[in-house]
């Protein structure tokens, strides 16, 4: 057995290349079964990082290569609440419907035709969450022609182009809410169900679930069956399926956990709890088309279990439960079920993935595109759970060591760590290894993935935490974590950097004003200006900051006082910024702003700024710029070499 060479932490050799990183754990989009049984085949949307980020729809075929379905230079990509999803669906014929990203327009692709609109070109008018259902296409419209705001319903389109030329054949089945989503048919077409939800809410805030009753142009009259918008109780009601013609399954919270309900649509709309459990089968709604269970058919229901990381269970019909064995924590998906076969995305050990499995025969479980990486088991870091206390309780976080099988580091110097800060701020991770993380990790450089207060998967107290504190509750709990580690003697207290995006990025500036914690910041497209943001953002976020921060103006005067740019005297850590010059959620201005006035007050930093990229990075070039360039930076500010990586200049 060869000894490990010891060499300073932050410096080893290692074998994962940013290039690599980048086309090892592809962007999964949707993904489902198509066509008959005899010839069954499994579709996925894929964001292809080597064509600029182009979102792709792929299948394999019999020879084992991946075919694209659809061709570029078409993009299936929907910008309906600038988050998109849904953009794609498709029939057993293998007819695919998408959503261009160039006009958001639905577009049918017949096989070996070329695609055909199916909506009219109507000005900023865009679509998704695309599903069929009893031979009806429908989709989330959201149109932004009408006036300051953009309205947003249910429609039903025509299959047969026909709303290409005529708008009025366009049925809108529902609306009257600022937000829409889940349109679900009930198995006799006479009932539709959906989410709703208003401004200033967010969908994890308040949300109802209404059924109506429909006739073939719209839904005639509707009643809220789940989240009384009058009551005093919080609930959140997610993906509507129907299980009968009067048998409805959806997720909830009225216990603080996103469980499972049954509801029948008797005259005392009855719900009952199913297999009630202290984690959550939901999550905070900001990409359509989402879904945490999914019913087979046979009374058996197949569900997402979130507590931190994600685990798949499978529920009979008398509650009774078994795991399902699968190798992802984190991220997980039910894309579609087939009878006892279920399609999951997610990110395990050997990063994002999606699988295909049998739930009758749990070992069938396999690999249809990504979750194997180019590297062996021994360069993944494990992930540790660990809890530290924080000002308003546990923080939550995974821990990923340094981990490469042919260096350690020097018995007395202990290694350098990036506290990463997940955005959102209600996004949560899972204890997953990702290509990124083992890119730090196999050089000698921790990895601190925190949840901090505000994160979901722990329930909606957890998540409640950041209510009117945000920029105070996450930034405090990131320090707790960050010191917790380094007093435990797992990280150099001396050396620790914090790296986040968007939500994150603003953590990332408001803990550099705030405290000498940390010795280095990478911020991506991060918040800098709370009323720049209120002022810039999109009709989604309109009224997030109500929530997290306060509304305006009364709160006017925490808006200044919480953001960074308020306090740039007092930020002197070294800082590298990355930015999307294409950002419609974050503008430049902000990043821009940010870097001004670090270069009159002389502190170390660099300014990335990617055309052609939003609000999140999808091209190879900038996926391994941005990897190179806070590596360097890395080594540059906390100490230590970084061999084979193009130096990145400081201002």
């Amino acid at each position: 057995m060869t000894t490990p060479d010891v060499l300073p932490y932050g410096s080893w050799p290692s074998p994962i290349a940013a290039t690599e990183v980048s086309a090892a754990s592809p962007r999964l989009e949707g993904a489902r079964f198509v066509g008959g049984s005899a010839q069954l085949e499994v579709w996925w949307g894929e964001s292809v990082a080597e064509q600029g980020g182009r979102s792709a729809v792929r299948r394999r075929a019999a020879s084992g290569a991946v075919v694209d379905v659809l061709p570029a230079p078409w993009n299936a990509r929907s910008h309906v609440h600038e988050y998109g999803g849904g953009s794609w669906t498709a029939d057993d014929d293998r007819v695919l419907y998408f959503v261009e990203k160039a006009d958001q327009r639905i577009w049918r692709l017949h096989p070996g035709d070329e695609p055909r609109a199916l909506t009219p070109d109507a000005g900023d008018v865009r679509y998704g969450g695309l599903t069929l259902q009893r031979g009806r296409l429908l989709a989330v419209r959201e149109d932004h022609t009408a006036g300051a705001a953009p309205v947003r319903d249910i429609v039903d389109v025509p299959l047969d182009g026909s709303a290409a030329r005529d708008p009025a054949r366009l049925a809108s089945l529902a609306g009257g809410s600022d937000f829409v989503a889940h349109p679900a048919l009930s198995p006799d077409g006479t009932h539709l169900a959906w989410i709703a939800w208003d401004h200033p809410n967010m969908a994890w805030d308040r949300a109802e679930l209404r059924v109506g009753r429909l006739d073939d142009t719209q839904v005639m009259e509707w009643t809220t069956v789940a989240g009384d918008p009058s009551s005093d109780e919080r609930h959140s009601p997610l993906q509507p399926v129907w299980v009968g013609d009067d048998d409805l399954l959806y997720a909830d919270d009225p216990t603080g956990r996103w469980n499972l309900w049954r509801l029948r649509l008797t005259a005392d709309l009855h719900h009952e709890p199913i297999a009630p459990a202290d984690a959550d089968t939901g999550g905070p709604l900001w990409v359509l088309g989402t879904r945490w269970f999914a019913a087979l058919g046979d009374g058996r229901i197949v569900a997402v279990r979130t507590d931190g990381a994600d685990t798949l269970v499978l529920i009979a019909p008398d509650g009774t439960e078994r795991v399902l064995p699968i190798d992802a924590v984190t991220r997980l998906s039910i894309e579609d079920a087939r009878g006892g076969r279920i399609l999951v995305s997610g990110a395990g050990s050997r990063g994002a993935g999606l699988w295909e499995l049998a739930v009758d025969d749990p070992e069938s479980a396999r690999s249809v595109v990504g979750g194997e990486a180019l590297w062996g088991a021994e360069w993944m870091p494990q992930s540790r759970a660990a809890t530290v206390p924080g000002p308003l309780g546990p923080v939550h976080a995974f821990d990923y060591p340094p981990t490469n099988p042919r260096v350690t580091g020097p018995d007395d110097e202990r290694p350098p760590y990036v506290v990463f800060v997940h955005g959102g701020p209600t996004d949560h991770v899972g204890g997953a290894a990702s290509g990124k993380i083992a890119y730090l990790t196999s050089r000698g450089i921790g990895v601190l993935d925190v949840n901090y207060g505000g994160s979901s998967g722990y329930g909606r107290a957890y998540r409640e935490r950041l209510l009117g504190q945000w920029g105070v509750v996450d930034v405090d709990d990131v320090i707790a974590a960050a010191r917790g580690l380094a007093a435990a003697g797992a990280a150099d207290g001396a050396r620790l950097a914090i790296a986040g995006g968007s939500a994150g990025g603003w953590t990332v500036l408001c803990a550099l004003a705030k405290s000498d914690a940390f010795a280095a910041g990478i911020s991506r497209y991060g918040v800098a200006d709370l009323r720049r943001l209120a002022e810039d953002t999109h009709d989604f976020e309109a009224r997030y900051l109500d929530g997290m921060v306060g509304p305006l103006p009364q709160a006017e005067e925490l808006y200044v006082q919480r953001s960074p740019l308020t306090h740039l005297e007092r930020m002197r850590t070294p800082l590298l910024i990355e930015q999307g010059l294409d950002d419609r959620v974050v503008p430049p201005s902000q990043s821009e702003a940010v870097r001004d006035a670090l270069a009159a007050n002389g502190v170390p930093h660099a300014y990335l700024a990617f055309e052609g990229e939003g609000h999140g990075f999808r091209s190879a070039g900038t996926l391994v710029r941005t990897m190179e360039a806070e590596l360097s930076f890395l080594g540059q500010v906390l100490g230590f070499d970084t061999p084979g990586v193009p130096p990145l200049e400081l201002d």
